[in-house]
């Protein structure tokens, strides 16, 4: 249904009502036991009702205090001796890089060669450059910024990166919890107890370092900001405070709610076999990256499940989330996610003229 236009709120209306909807979604979660039900029921809810029609919003600088509180709170795992294991284990990290490049090569060309003939309008360099950037590996609103300036087709990179991003959000966390692993770290934060002063500090360092990463023009700077700083403060010894429960819960639910209202009435119309397309290479990808994360363990010796969150195709805020929750090896799965960000952000414009340099 479409909601007629004389009954939508003004829009600090409807962020105060999309808020409410989350908060209820995910007290519904918490009471059904579902995994991560703080950003799992607010993601849910807001991408069905969007879908429906309602004019959900999302805020942007709630969105991005969530990311700040996120990458703080991961940040706190970064002890010295954590800090050690995943240096350690640089050349894992390098494989998941390179296993990522290489499944993102893969995704796109599959995405070419399904497509081809289906979507008119497009000429061959359009079509190549709009399947390569929707087929890397890559934040949504990074891969699609690159894509426009090579020509691409926006829309359809940016709804295959959102798809690609929910299905592994709300896949994997179920398939975690069907499968009955928790509880694997053996490194707690540097820190478990909160106070207000020590909060106050590490609550300024972070924003400082967010805020130079937004003025450096750096992808995720929120969240990757806050992080450096965290990471940097606890690998040299010192503890500030932890981030309260309340406070991280907080910081989920508009993380998911930012991620739900992309889902609209229009994009459901995007070139709906497109879409398909999307969510089936999605749910392969899935199945190619566990196969993957397996093999990396055996060779590691760390647990397949850490392993899995840390190569999965899905967003770095929503991963990390779902190894903190779960805790499961939130260290090893952060250091995955976020080299493969960076490594994909640098890479994929060279390889792509690499890729495509003769034709």
């Amino acid at each position: 249904m479409t909601i007629p236009h004389f009954f939508q709120p003004a829009s600090p209306v409807r962020v105060a009502l999309t808020l409410l909807l989350a908060w209820v979604a995910a007290q519904v979660c918490v009471w059904l036991g579902t995994p991560i039900p703080w950003m799992i029921g607010p993601l849910l809810a807001t991408s069905l009702v969007s879908m429906l029609g309602a004019p959900t919003e999302s805020w942007t600088p709630l969105r991005n205090t969530g990311q700040w509180v996120i990458g703080a709170a991961l940040g706190l795992y970064f002890t010295p001796e954590v800090g050690k294991l995943v240096a350690g284990l640089w050349w894992a990290i390098a494989l998941g890089i390179a296993w990522a490049l290489a499944l993102g090569l893969a995704f796109g060309a599959w995405l070419q060669r399904m497509h081809a003939h289906h979507l008119p309008g497009l000429s061959p360099a359009e079509l190549r450059c709009t399947t390569y950037f929707a087929g890397a590996i890559g934040g949504a609103s990074e891969m699609t910024l690159i894509a426009e300036r090579h020509g691409a087709r926006t829309d359809l990179v940016a709804a295959t990166h959102s798809l690609r991003v929910l299905l592994v959000t709300l896949c994997i966390p179920f398939a975690m919890q069907i499968w009955g692993v928790s509880a694997l770290d053996t490194s707690p934060p540097a820190v478990r107890d909160w106070h207000w002063q020590g909060l106050g500090v590490l609550a300024l360092a972070t924003f400082a370092g967010a805020w130079a990463m937004a003025r450096l023009g750096r992808a995720n700077p929120w969240f990757m900001g806050a992080l450096v700083v965290t990471m940097g403060i606890t690998l040299s010894g010192l503890t500030f405070s932890a981030i309260p429960t309340g406070l991280s819960n907080a910081a989920q639910l508009v993380i998911g709610v930012s991620l739900g209202v992309r889902f609209t009435r229009a994009f459901l119309h995007t070139a709906p076999r497109w879409l398909a397309s999307v969510a089936f290479a999605s749910v392969a990808m899935m199945g190619l990256c566990a196969g993957f994360g397996w093999l990396l363990s055996l060779l590691t010796g760390l647990h397949p499940a850490t392993l899995i969150l840390g190569t999965s195709p899905g967003g770095i805020a929503e991963m990390a989330i779902t190894a903190k929750v779960l805790q499961l090896g939130v260290p090893m799965v952060t250091a995955f996610q976020v080299c493969r960000l960076v490594a994909v952000l640098v890479l994929a414009e060279p390889v792509y003229r690499w890729r495509y340099r003769n034709e």
